[in-house]
């Protein structure tokens, strides 16, 4: 909770996931949130939490993950966290903007949208610079046939088949099996093939499971008449293989 004498602060963050457990902080292994709090602490001179937008997993990449925190550092512009926070991470975290937001401002509950990316190198192998961050399979799947799977996905949609089974709508049977999809593609960028989706929340690896199922369907060039069905039966066992952490990264943060 804030008091007068602090000011909240949003954060966007980059960073290269791939040696890193995650974004939220855990015991005894290196996360996002936690080396970013650890260079907050060293400012403050005491613990400071952060709030992420989005909880990223272990491998998972992050252009612009939007984090909030309370300063009680009145003197000090928003803007000069920037160069602060920079010195004190290391070099695979970069904080990129700092600004004051209103105090109900919340970087997770606040948010409206978040966008991702998924990349990935069709038949061939990747290049040294392009492990950590790309997803390698030996064939190449027709791009027309993934957009008409991915069309599939706009408007509210019911996500089963894309959920972890560990996921609370399996496990407690709590929150809606629905996620509102406001955008959702394939294009080709730089020899690669990206898929990028936007909806209001996502399941724990859903966006990996979309990747995976469609690459599976796609590669036995299943009809899209038929993958629909498969889509709103919502059998888990019908979903394809987890796409790999490495070739995600949370692209972006929307707010109203």
């Amino acid at each position: 909770m804030q008091n007068h004498s602090e000011q909240n602060v949003k954060l966007i963050i980059s960073y290269d996931g791939a040696d890193y457990s995650g974004w939220q902080i855990q015991p005894g292994v290196r996360t996002v949130q936690g080396e970013l709090e650890s260079a907050l602490q060293k400012i403050h001179r005491k613990p400071i939490i952060l709030y992420g937008a989005g909880r990223t997993d272990a491998g998972v990449h992050a252009v612009a993950q939007c984090a909030n925190f309370f300063s009680t550092i009145q003197t000090m512009p928003p803007r000069n966290f920037v160069p602060a926070l920079n010195a004190l991470l290391p070099r695979d975290i970069r904080v990129t903007a700092a600004a004051a937001v209103p105090p109900q401002f919340h970087a997770r509950f606040s948010a409206t949208a978040r966008a991702y990316q998924y990349r990935i190198a069709c038949g061939r192998p990747l290049l040294p610079h392009e492990t950590r961050y790309a997803m390698s399979i030996p064939f190449a799947p027709s791009l027309p046939l993934l957009n008409s799977y991915a069309r599939l996905l706009l408007g509210e949609t019911d996500c089963t088949l894309f959920a972890s089974p560990s996921d609370a709508i399996f496990t407690r049977g709590s929150g809606s099996r629905f996620r509102r999809i406001g955008h959702a593609h394939f294009f080709i960028e730089n020899g690669l093939l990206v898929f990028e989706i936007a909806a209001n929340a996502f399941f724990r690896k859903m966006v990996r499971s979309i990747v995976g199922t469609f690459l599976h369907y796609a590669q036995r060039e299943l009809p899209t008449s038929a993958f629909e069905r498969i889509l709103r039966e919502g059998k888990r066992e019908k979903a394809g293989p987890t796409a790999p952490p490495h070739g995600l990264f949370l692209w972006n943060v929307f707010y109203d």
